[in-house]
């Protein structure tokens, strides 16, 4: 088998060589530097052509170290392929000279390629752990590990997009007319109330189509560092828009669920955003009944959550406000990707707040990034360990559980 101008070993051997090397993280400061004082794509070719190949390949080394059942599934090997083929087509420019004008538009053209093909990695590879669970069931000790590589392999594919768009923003089609003042997918005075209320929008009207009604939204900003201005903050709108979307959309199909036979009609959704010294804060809060705390982590589980995309009537245009339920997990890697954080918090019969953390400096937004190596590789091997906290038996006449204790 050959990709490209590579053997199938050879591909093998090179993706060997460059997982040994660590990605080199980037901060929004970096990149937004980048784009608004050099901006020069020879410079910007010669990175990528090194990192992109990097990053594939620390993912594909962690990838062989999932479960052969898992790897087996037709979904999963469809994923691998793409990467395969991904990494094969970067390899073209490992030695290929950038003063040369078609290299550079050559790569561009790649780089464009090479994100479309990914669009779908997420829905393929949710389908991929769904059969897999149809097949061999529920393991506690395989849905560790699923969990632990799916948040970096995610993660990983967040990174890889990032550093293609803004490749091919700055140098694809140029200024953007919709977005003149971004620097690639960055917008140096992002105005995180107007991402609220488009988010807010956004899944409103979804709401709408599908329940037929939606809640209110109440905005209130309190802005520490100048009270008189509107908080705005160096970020990649799409990412911020992503979290808020969903948050929204699990917000409003709960209150609307709960209360939709209610005589006061929907309470509002509420939003909260507030800037410190250290960190830009939103906070969405719904009264949609909420969830038990023992149910928290597993919004963000990606083994518990999986679930078939729903089939709709097909008199129905509407999309349902539940699918693969990935929603929640990758938002949180959104978040996470430059150093912030999404929790939940539930008050169980009431609703639930859910608060991003970023970062309120873009020079502490650096990328977190995956890394494969030794420690990632004993996370794979180390099989579950005895809990050393007690456990109440089910039933605690049980002898043997007794008996075992003393």
């Amino acid at each position: 088998m050959k990709l490209f101008n590579f053997s199938l070993k050879d591909v093998t051997t090179r993706i060997e060589y460059y997982s040994r090397f660590s990605p080199s993280p980037m901060s929004i400061k970096q990149f937004l530097d980048f784009g608004r004082e050099n901006a020069c794509e020879k410079t910007s070719y010669m990175f990528l052509r090194k990192e992109l190949p990097v990053r594939l390949a620390n993912t594909m080394r962690e990838i062989t170290l999932l479960p052969g059942n898992l790897l087996s599934q037709p979904s999963v090997q469809l994923v691998q392929t793409w990467y395969s083929q991904s990494f094969a087509e970067l390899l073209e420019y490992e030695n290929q000279c950038p003063e040369d004008p078609r290299t550079l538009n050559n790569f561009l053209d790649t780089l464009i390629q090479i994100r479309n093909r990914h669009n779908d990695v997420v829905p393929t590879m949710a389908q991929g752990v769904i059969e897999y669970k149809e097949k061999f069931g529920f393991d506690p000790f395989i849905s560790s590990n699923v969990q632990y590589f799916l948040d970096r392999f995610y993660t990983s594919r967040i990174s890889f997009r990032m550093l293609i768009n803004q490749h091919t923003l700055l140098f694809g089609d140029g200024i953007n007319p919709a977005h003149p003042k971004h620097i690639g997918g960055i917008d140096p005075t992002c105005n995180v109330v107007e991402v609220v209320r488009d988010a807010y929008e956004t899944a409103k009207i979804l709401c709408e189509q599908y329940y037929m009604l939606s809640p209110e939204l109440q905005i209130h900003e309190f802005n520490t560092k100048n009270p008189s201005r509107p908080i705005q903050v160096v970020y990649v709108p799409s990412h911020l828009f992503h979290m808020l979307f969903e948050l929204f959309k699990n917000s409003m199909r709960a209150m609307v669920e709960l209360h939709e036979n209610s005589r006061e009609g929907l309470p509002p959704v509420k939003a909260l955003v507030t800037l410190g010294k250290e960190d830009l804060s939103i906070k969405i809060s719904d009264r949609g009944g909420g969830v038990p705390l023992r149910k928290i982590d597993r919004l963000f589980n990606y083994m518990y959550s999986t679930a078939p995309t729903p089939t709709l009537n097909p008199s129905q245009a509407a999309a349902p406000l539940a699918g693969f339920g990935y929603g929640l997990p990758i938002s949180r890697l959104y978040a996470r990707y430059f150093q912030g954080n999404l929790n939940l918090y539930s008050l169980e019969g009431v609703g639930t707040h859910a608060v991003i953390y970023l970062k309120a400096l873009s020079s502490e937004s650096f990328e977190r990034l995956p890394v494969f190596n030794m420690s990632a590789w004993r996370h794979y091997q180390l099989g579950p360990e005895a809990d050393d906290w007690s456990n109440p038996s089910s039933d605690p006449r049980d002898v043997s559980t007794f008996k075992a204790n003393t």
